[in-house]
């Protein structure tokens, strides 16, 4: 129960980060918040400790695949936020998001049909 109230901790703290660089002179810092570690610190502990070495590393190896959906996601914010309001940017972002981690997924599957 402990390690679960710490783990939802970890996600409030980089929260509240976020909103805190938000409101300051470098707000931009914000968009870095996400990319920090913090569930991909809890998933490598979790699949090192229960699973074998070779699994962790393939967890790393699809974590930096995984760059690739939210590489889109932030180029449909940067390109929509031009043209759209915030609420339709922001839709269409996460379908896109969604759309390429779907193609990561389906590629992953036949790249590596034992790890599913």
């Amino acid at each position: 129960m402990l390690s679960l109230f710490l783990k939802c901790l970890l996600g409030a703290l980089a929260v509240l980060v976020i909103a805190l660089l938000s409101r300051s002179r470098s707000f931009f810092i914000a968009g870095l918040v996400p990319l920090f570690p913090t569930f991909a610190l809890i998933a490598h502990y979790i699949v090192g400790n229960e699973r074998s070495a070779a699994d962790l590393r393939t967890t790393a190896l699809f974590g930096l695949w995984s760059l690739i959906p939210y590489a889109v996601y932030l180029l449909a914010v940067y390109w929509l936020s031009m043209r759209a309001t915030l609420a339709i940017t922001l839709a269409c972002a996460t379908l896109a998001w969604a759309v390429a981690a779907g193609v990561l997924l389906l590629g992953w599957s036949r790249a590596y049909p034992s790890a599913l």
